[in-house]
């Protein structure tokens, strides 16, 4: 890993989804910003949703990414660390971009220090949410027989599938739900409860598809990092603070 610079966090390209505009157009912008931050970064935390529709099988990947996958592999060679925490849409990655790419795939709540600051990383899907019906699908969706049934559709059909079933998401749809209040944010409710048994000075969250970032107290910070579907936002730590590049 290099060292000495910068730490930038982004999530929610959803490269492939051919809602909002073109596909091959985001992917480009990602690859360029991915490029730009090799100026001056140690590490790139990519914080889930990274592709609209992941699925992998033993000897089979879904096409294309090829620009992408290329800035991954040239970012690691270089000695820069690529974190990439699995979201809703993703989190059926594999061994592939770990073995081909160098990138290091984690799952679930990630905590960090930078600096002797903690930070709480994570998708955010089902954080804080009461939900019953979408805590179910999570469950359904991480099930390892599911899976392992899922799996053994031919890769034509299930890819087929996959990405029919996120055309039909509220983003597939084009549809946003706009920021509800801090009192009614899941991700802004379950930072708090987390301050209650473990200090954190920094939640970074991707999924909900808002870029602000939000206080907490006098020593907190909740960074939601927004999407690239119609703009792009990320946020970056130089060391001392963190900055919201792109948001509110």
């Amino acid at each position: 890993m290099k060292e000495g610079g910068k730490a930038y966090f982004a999530s929610d390209f959803h490269l492939g989804l051919r809602a909002g505009g073109d596909p091959s157009e985001r992917e480009r912008r990602v690859v360029s910003w991915l490029e730009r931050c090799a100026d001056d970064a140690s590490s790139i935390w990519l914080l889930g949703d990274i592709f609209d529709f992941w699925w992998e099988y033993r000897l089979v990947v879904p096409k294309g990414f090829t620009r992408f996958l290329g800035a991954l592999s040239r970012l690691t060679d270089s000695g820069i660390t690529v974190h990439y925490l699995t979201g809703n849409h993703d989190m059926w990655m594999g061994g592939y971009l770990e073995d081909e790419c160098g990138v290091r795939v984690r799952h679930g709540i990630v905590r960090e220090q930078f600096n002797g600051h903690r930070f709480l990383l994570a998708h955010g899907e089902g954080l804080g949410t009461g939900e019953s019906r979408y805590r179910l699908l999570l469950a359904l969706f991480r099930n390892r027989f599911l899976r392992a049934l899922y799996s053994s559709l031919h890769p034509r059909i299930g890819v087929a599938i996959g990405h029919r079933w996120s055309l039909r998401s509220r983003l597939g749809r084009g549809e946003h739900t706009p920021f509800l209040g801090a009192e009614h944010e899941d991700l802004i409710n379950y930072s708090k409860l987390s301050l209650e048994s473990e200090h954190t000075d920094y939640f970074i969250y991707g999924h909900r598809h808002l870029a602000l970032m939000h206080r907490l107290g006098e020593k907190s910070r909740v960074v939601l990092l927004g999407d690239w579907i119609g703009g792009e936002s990320y946020a970056v730590w130089n060391g001392k603070e963190i900055e919201l590049i792109g948001g509110d």
